[in-house]
């Protein structure tokens, strides 16, 4: 534990799954942390799980975002914040299909209104919590991806969301706003904290509660016939927003937006990533095959040699490790009797 405590921070859907985990990385690195979540896809309780972690409870306003005069309120009533960390968003690529205007209303206006209130309030920088959606299907010579890999037209209103959300950041900065961005392009993230404190919001197939997995596709041009994708643990994803933060504020590059992609540069089909699962907790996990869902990519992992380098980080968890903290996680929500 780091008793320095450095700056505040504003960790915007900070109750969410990455958004918990990232919380409890910046209080171990000494940061005040602000969260402000609206709790439409979270539960209060994290902070309890956070306070279990870390041994501090972080300050926490229920707010919607989108809700201009509410977001200046808040920042009034806790100044001195000089980050921001952007991870609240609607994020299901399905349901971004069926309701594009949701997306598009949440994800975009909520990031405007913080921009324009930076200055104000002297926030230097922010977090923006990107995907790797935004390079929609990679062409076969630009896997794996790195930062320089083109972006494709949009596949779902979501990730069109992380797109236009990048753009407004660019745009922002090149008319000369007065702080910096590191934009986070992530790859699949998933795990739990190994306390089993916090984890996903979501529950397992594999406790019982849902009777299957739905494997949305299986005729892909894959060895196995499903999707491949990079999948992170959410505690290594979580370090390296600590560390974007750290070169904001410590102005350790003079360059006034910066772009990293985050994975492990590994790419695992569906099918093995159940099979591991299998293999590493011992317990089945009842699945069926089912068509293709739309605004799913084919295949996509990371080369992530810009972040290991510049940053400095490394994607550290293997995949057995991380589905078991993540089976630790299910076991211990099913202690607590939720279901």
């Amino acid at each position: 534990m780091n008793t320095r405590m450095k700056k505040k921070i504003l960790v915007a859907g900070g109750t969410g799954y990455i958004g918990s985990h990232t919380t409890v990385e910046l209080q171990n690195a000494g940061y005040e942390v602000v969260i402000i979540d609206d709790l439409s896809n979270s539960n209060i309780e994290v902070l309890d799980g956070i306070e279990k972690i870390t041994g501090i409870r972080p300050e926490f306003i229920q707010l919607d975002l989108k809700d201009k005069e509410g977001t200046r309120k808040a920042l009034e009533a806790h100044p001195g914040i000089k980050g921001i960390i952007l991870f609240a968003a609607s994020k299901a690529v399905g349901e971004s299909v069926q309701q594009p205007l949701k997306y598009y209303r949440n994800n975009i206006v909520t990031l405007v209104n913080l921009l324009e209130m930076m200055p104000e309030f002297n926030i230097e920088g922010i977090v923006f919590s990107s995907s790797c959606t935004v390079y929609g299907q990679p062409d076969p010579e630009n896997l794996p991806v790195t930062e320089n890999a083109p972006i494709k037209p949009a596949m779902s209103p979501y990730g069109n969301t992380k797109q236009i959300n990048e753009e407004i950041i660019r745009d922002t900065i090149h008319a000369g706003a007065p702080f910096k961005s590191i934009i986070l392009r992530y790859f699949n993230p998933i795990g739990a904290h190994p306390s089993a404190e916090i984890g996903p919001y979501l529950t397992q197939t594999a406790m019982g509660i849902r009777k299957e997995l739905s494997v949305f596709g299986d005729d892909y041009d894959t060895a196995d016939g499903s999707c491949i994708r990079d999948y992170i643990n959410v505690v290594d994803l979580a370090k390296a927003h600590v560390i974007a933060m750290d070169r904001m504020l410590e102005n350790k590059s003079d360059e006034h937006i910066e772009i990293f992609n985050l994975g492990t540069g590994n790419g695992v089909s569906v099918l093995e990533l159940i099979n591991t699962f299998e293999q590493t907790t011992g317990v089945k996990v009842p699945h069926k095959i089912v068509g293709r869902r739309e605004g799913d990519i084919e295949k996509v992992w990371a080369n992530p040699e810009h972040a290991n380098k510049v940053l400095g980080w490394t994607a550290k968890e293997t995949l057995a490790d991380t589905l078991q903290s993540a089976w630790n996680w299910q076991k211990r929500l099913r202690e607590r009797g939720i279901q």
